[in-house]
């Protein structure tokens, strides 16, 4: 199973290296730090990692779900709860880490008895937590993993977390595309 997820990880670096991580399909290389129209580079940035009780009942059980939250966003939604981490991006470069230490945070989460990984706002780093979920798996991650987005998503991008993820949760905002349009 892991050497399957290792080919999925490789996958989604070759989609980083013209970035099509979501529908914007901005094709700046990531991979050499390119910024994409989310305003994000090659690292990953977490704003914040926590034992978190907000989510549905099912997800935060008595322990929390092991939410980390990424910082920026694909999307400019004038109403984010997030706003503070998703479209303050020179803030937010402050907090990049690298795959290992994202591995590290899910085993720590793993470890403080989190029923979860939930991956807030993941979409634009899924390529490179695709490649920490590797990591952390070589090392012993074992809880069920949350995919919580926006829902703007690259079709290709969540092929390759088919039998990774085993939730896909996502914003559904609008039923008319032209509001979307305005608001994000």
């Amino acid at each position: 199973a892991s050497g399957l997820l290792l080919e999925r990880a490789q996958k989604a670096e070759e989609i980083l290296k013209a970035c099509a991580s979501c529908p914007k399909n901005c094709l700046t290389d990531r991979t050499v730090n390119e910024p994409g129209k989310c305003l994000s580079g090659y690292l990953p940035i977490v704003s914040s990692y926590t034992a978190h009780f907000g989510e549905e009942p099912v997800l935060s059980g008595s322990n929390g779900a092991g939410n980390i939250f990424f910082g920026n966003c694909n999307l400019r939604c004038v109403f984010c709860q997030n706003f503070e981490i998703s479209q303050n991006w020179k803030v937010e470069k402050d907090h990049e880490v690298s795959f290992a230490r994202l591995a590290e945070i899910m085993l720590e989460l793993q470890n403080r008895n989190c029923h979860n990984i939930g991956l807030v706002s993941p979409t634009h780093f899924s390529a490179q937590i695709l490649k920490s979920i590797y990591l952390a798996v070589q090392k012993g991650l074992r809880l069920p993993i949350i995919y919580n987005t926006n829902g703007y998503d690259s079709v290709e991008m969540l092929k390759l977390y088919k039998d990774v993820a085993d939730i896909y949760l996502p914003d559904f905002k609008y039923g008319n595309s032209e509001y979307g349009k305005q608001l994000s």
